[in-house]
């Protein structure tokens, strides 16, 4: 990891195309920006990590009922319903 102290308004570039600035300095917080490619996911880990934790676990409540996929495709109207009986 490399560790380097910036002041407001000082940059970092990363490759040719990424550019950090400290925008602003407060106590023990700093507000930074990033300037990268539309391409570039650019994402907090602590977002990140809730979103995964949450998909994991909505998974999870999945496996307990097994008929949730099948009730959620009828709803969604992606399955055909079973042909009726001729009579």
């Amino acid at each position: 990891m490399l560790v380097l102290t910036r002041k407001q308004g000082e940059k970092i570039l990363i490759g040719d195309d990424i550019v950090i600035t400290v925008l602003d300095v407060r106590g023990d917080s700093i507000r930074i920006g990033v300037d990268a490619p539309r391409g570039v996911k650019i994402q907090r880990d602590e977002v990140l990590r809730a979103v995964t934790e949450a998909n994991i676990t909505a998974s999870q409540a999945g496996q307990a009922d097994p008929d949730a996929e099948a009730r959620l495709k009828a709803t969604l109207g992606l399955l055909t319903p079973p042909p009726t009986p001729a009579g």
